[in-house]
């Protein structure tokens, strides 16, 4: 007979949606600053921004919140080639995700941004990376780039971290207690990246193993790891 004070666990891999609503934002030390550009994005005091920060920190989530405050776009890097880009810039703001992360076109991203600043459109540019740092082999790209104002996204404090945890694990359809959301804070690595693959792992194994998610399982699978 189940007990009916564990947290209910399908045993289907169903798919979920992790929402990139301003409102499933979640807000602390570590990215209020960024947050703050995103909402203030008419104040921008360069068309043009950088949003600097490491894998899973949110900034697909910000330029997201942005495109549709924007009514802009959202592409990534490697799309951009020579042809498309008035079409990217039509709606005014375009937002151009990891554009760190794999080849793109340096003469093509060279038009957009002067193409940009003559039509007084806004860039965004989300990276893992600080745009002056990219090995570019175009001198005037790399010179554009280093002019960037750059905001970043720092890791997340205890508070944040525990939070979006419980956010991970209800985008899932998951109840879980307080004590598994302190258990994990304290032992995985402080990112959203570590926060996102644990909850996937422990998702992953309760549903193969038809185990409750919960410290036991939690405390199992981190020993499991070994040193």
């Amino acid at each position: 007979m189940s007990d009916p004070a564990l947290p209910r666990q399908l045993n289907l891999a169903l798919g979920h949606r992790e929402s990139f609503d301003r409102g499933d934002f979640l807000c602390g030390p570590g990215n209020e600053t960024a947050l703050a550009l995103i909402d203030r994005w008419a104040d921008w005091p360069a068309r043009a921004m950088a949003l600097v920060g490491p894998e899973g920190s949110g900034k697909s989530h910000l330029a997201a919140i942005w495109a549709k405050a924007a009514s802009g776009r959202v592409i990534a890097s490697r799309a951009i080639d020579a042809a498309s880009v008035p079409q990217a810039l039509s709606s005014g703001a375009l937002a151009i995700e990891d554009a760190d992360r794999s080849e793109f076109d340096e003469a093509a991203l060279f038009h957009l941004l002067n193409l940009a600043r003559e039509q007084s459109a806004y860039v965004l540019i989300t990276a893992r990376r600080t745009p002056a740092s990219w090995p570019t082999r175009l001198p005037d790209l790399a010179s554009r780039l280093r002019a960037l104002p750059v905001v970043t996204l720092d890791p997340p404090d205890d508070a944040l971290l525990a939070a979006v945890l419980v956010k991970l694990f209800t985008d899932r359809q998951l109840a879980v207690d307080g004590r598994l959301i302190e258990f994990l804070v304290y032992r995985i690595e402080r990112s959203f990246a570590a926060a996102r693959a644990a909850v996937a792992e422990l998702d992953r194994e309760a549903m193969r193993l038809k185990r409750p998610v919960n410290r036991a399982l939690a405390a199992e699978i981190l020993r499991g790891r070994g040193p």
